[in-house]
Formats: structure tokens, C-alpha cells, sequence
């Protein structure tokens, strides 16, 4: 539905987007992720036609952003990250504004408000100043003034951003809705939220794409090895003899000993008899799940397994990956 060519928008010499690609599709809901200043809320803007591109094209499904801005507008809804609101107004007010702006009628502005209201939540506050209302409840009103005209394409610019917990999961859940019913693109520094909500995801890093896919295709794709945490109780130092015999036996498992504590309630215990926890990383391609042959092998050699936990790359080791210029994880 929306296809980005070649997109590059300068601000004298600094180049802020540079030659990016990327489509989205309908009923999609994209999280578009990068670091401070990477050219996300600039991309964002060239979309909803708020900005000009200074080169390359975006492409809403036959229309195009430099011949069709005014017919493009009204497909989108935007809250911008800063919400524009005018707080001495009522939210009433405000959205009565809104609509007249939005060029709906006065026929149909009951219709509309009754049913925006509704979906945001604003029910009890809709004759209150937006002044008195918390963060929560104002971005609910800022969501409110980007679906009134009821828009098949949404774009919210950090939409819980400076929100409490509770407030947070309220939005996801408007959120989730809207996602619904329309193609959302939504942008955020919040991860966790991003991988709750969205289906896909873009990063941009230095006004390039970095990455792009679900979360699985991302970490696939730049998670070069699995780790494998194992937490062993032995008797006496076995450190040497742990790191020979996954040598030994498993030789394609990089192995690293963590840390060893050793526990004793007498300093006259036999060495052999002192208890030991041993903590161990192993790494090794992820083509193959080795968690078998390793468990299997401890069995073998009879150590007491007190943990083993898989360490699957999070979104934000991803995002810090890739937009930090460290080595994959």
C-alpha cells in the first residue's frame, strides 16, 4: 500500500534520510525504530506530506507524495511526537476544530464524535479543558484528533511516550484495536512495546535501513550463534576437567567458565569433597540445537545440572547491534 523509493530528504548538507527503501502493507502495523536523530520522525513527515522529499518518491498505493499531498493527507491521521494540543480548549472544542479542519460536515460531526470518543476512551472528559487532564488521557485526545476523519492509514510518532505503566498498556490496547481496522505505522524508543504490538519492523540508523522483518526474521538474520547458560554442582575443582571434556566431546561448543563458587562449612574438608557451582557459557552455530547432546553429556559424566537457559537475542540487543556498530550477538 505505501512504497518508499529511493527516499532522501537533505537539510542543507546534512543529509538526514539517505536513499531509503521500504514498503508497507495494507492492514500492516509497522514499528519504524532508530536511534536519536537517525531520520525517523523526518521519514515520518515526508509520509504524511509535511515535508517534501528532496529526492526519491512515496508511493500510497496510485497516488504519489509530490503530485497528490492534498489527497494523501486525508488518508492519514498523525499524532506527531510533540502533541499538538491547545490545552485551554475543552476536548470537545478541540475536536470540533479538528473536524472542521477535516472538512466534515456538521451533518455528520455527531456521528463522527460520538463514535471517536468512544474508541479513545474520552467519554468522561469531553467537556473538560485538556489542560487538566493527565499525559494519559491527552494522548488519548492526540490519537482522537488523528482517526476523527476516520483515515485508512495511522502514524503515531512515540505514542507512549512519558506515560506510567498502566497508561502505557491502555494505549497498546487502543492501539492493538486501531490496528484492527487500519494500516498503522507506529515509532517508538519503547521496544517492548514495539514487539507487543507490531507485525514488522524497520530500523533506521544514520538516515539508512538497517534492518527490517519480524523479530525472528531480525534475529535470525544478526544472531550469528546461540548461547546456552549452564549452572553445574560438582565435588572438588573440576573446572579443567569440564572445559576438556566439551572439548573433547563437543567440539563445534565454544565454552567460556564464568565464574566458580566454591562452598565449604570447615577449612579442614577434603578438596575433593568440597562442593563447587560452576557457571558456564556455551556458544556454537544456530543451525543446530545442541541442547540435547549437552544435557546428555552431563548426564554421562554424572554432574549435578542445577540450570540451563537458552539465550535468545531481544529486540533491544538487535537494536543496540545495529545501531551501535557492535559485533552481532
Amino acid at each position: 500500500m505505501i512504497e518508499l523509493k529511493n527516499l532522501v530528504k537533505d537539510y542543507g548538507s546534512l543529509r538526514a534520510v539517505d536513499k531509503i527503501n521500504f514498503q508497507i502493507k495494507e492492514g500492516e502495523i509497522l514499528g519504524f525504530l532508530g536511534p536519536n536523530g537517525a531520520g525517523k520522525s523526518t521519514t515520518l513527515k515526508m509520509i504524511t506530506c509535511f515535508l517534501t522529499p528532496t529526492d526519491g518518491n512515496i508511493q500510497i498505493g496510485e497516488l504519489n507524495v509530490h503530485e497528490h499531498s492534498k489527497e494523501i493527507r486525508k488518508m492519514i491521521g498523525y499524532l506527531p511526537e510533540h502533541n499538538p494540543l491547545y490545552l485551554e480548549m475543552t476536548v470537545f472544542d478541540y475536536l470540533k476544530f479538528v473536524s472542521e479542519v477535516r472538512e466534515i460536515s456538521e451533518k455528520d460531526f455527531k456521528v463522527v464524535l460520538t463514535k471517536t470518543i468512544k474508541k479513545c476512551g474520552l467519554t468522561e472528559v469531553i467537556s473538560r479543558p485538556i489542560k487538566t487532564l493527565s499525559k494519559g488521557f491527552r494522548q488519548r485526545v492526540g490519537i482522537a484528533q488523528a482517526i476523527i476523519h476516520d483515515p485508512k492509514i495511522l502514524i503515531l510518532d512515540e505514542p507512549t511516550s512519558g506515560l506510567d505503566p498502566n497508561q502505557i498498556i491502555e494505549i497498546r490496547e487502543l492501539i492493538k484495536e486501531l490496528g484492527r481496522e487500519k494500516t498503522l505505522v507506529i515509532s517508538s524508543h519503547i521496544l517492548q512495546e514495539v514487539q507487543a504490538v507490531c507485525d514488522r519492523i524497520v530500523i533506521i540508523n544514520k538516515g539508512k535501513i538497517v534492518g527490517q522483518g519480524t523479530t525472528e526474521e531480525l534475529r535470525m538474520s544478526h544472531q550469528r550463534k546461540a548461547k546456552l547458560y549452564l549452572e553445574i554442582n560438582t565435588l572438588g575443582d573440576q573446572k579443567e576437567s569440564i572445559l576438556q571434556t566439551f572439548q573433547r566431546e563437543l567440539p563445534k561448543i565454544d565454552i567460556a567458565i564464568k565464574s566458580v563458587d566454591n562452598q565449604s562449612d570447615s577449612v579442614q574438608t577434603k578438596e575433593s569433597e568440597i562442593e563447587s557451582t560452576i557457571k558456564i557459557e556455551l556458544s556454537y552455530p544456530q543451525e543446530k540445537d545442541y541442547r540435547k547432546d549437552v544435557y546428555e553429556l552431563i548426564k554421562k559424566q554424572e554432574w549435578i545440572i542445577l540450570e540451563m537457559q537458552r539465550h535468545i537475542s531481544s529486540l533491544e540487543d538487535i537494536f543496540r547491534n545495529l545501531t551501535s556498530g557492535g559485533k552481532n550477538v
